[in-house]
């Protein structure tokens, strides 16, 4: 069985955006093209034995116009929209949990496994969030350590994105530059 994914670039404020999504137009992908050849593999673990076909897409798809309104500042504009994973039932979980932190709001490993009934599942709920197919809108971004709003952990988009990320969406202060030290004489 084939399985075809209509793929989108667009350009954000953190670089280009790979975007897929099915014939139906759920959201099955969201990555980054600096880490389009980890999106592959994670395509080929999550829907091992299916043969996906992705093909860039000449249309712009309802996923991609939220996205772009996501970057513009619509912040709930991604809210609504239908996804759809391959994944273990835990990992689908994971990510259903994950849907239900609001933008804005974080929240730490350990309650997100107290959220799906795993407590003690906290590394594995850890490694599920990392293999999360559809960043920013399935928000794994949102889940920091367990030392607050400093912990910036984990997101496999880079440090730098999540930052961008959680103070765009006013979860975190913006890192304040350091004053410079007046030179000497001067």
């Amino acid at each position: 069985m084939t399985t075809i994914f209509l793929l989108e670039r667009l350009d954000t404020p953190l670089g280009e955006m790979l975007l897929a999504t099915d014939s139906q137009g759920r959201l099955r992908i969201v990555d980054w093209h600096d880490h389009e050849e980890k999106m592959l593999q994670l395509l080929r673990t999550q829907y091992a034995g299916q043969h996906i076909d992705m093909r860039e897409s000449t249309e712009t798809s309802a996923a991609s116009e939220a996205m772009a309104a996501y970057f513009e500042g619509d912040l709930a504009a991604i809210d609504a929209l239908e996804t759809c994973t391959g994944g273990t039932d835990f990992q689908r979980a994971v990510w259903a949990a994950l849907r239900t932190i609001p933008a804005g709001q974080t929240i730490s490993y350990l309650e997100l496994a107290n959220r799906i009934g795993r407590p003690k599942a906290v590394r594995a709920v850890g490694m599920a969030n990392g293999a999360n197919p559809i960043s920013i809108v399935v928000p794994c971004h949102r889940v920091i350590g367990s030392g607050g709003k400093n912990a910036l952990v984990g997101y496999s988009g880079g440090m730098q994105r999540k930052r961008w990320l959680l103070e765009h969406e006013k979860a975190i202060q913006p890192l304040q530059e350091e004053p410079q030290a007046a030179l000497p004489g001067l």
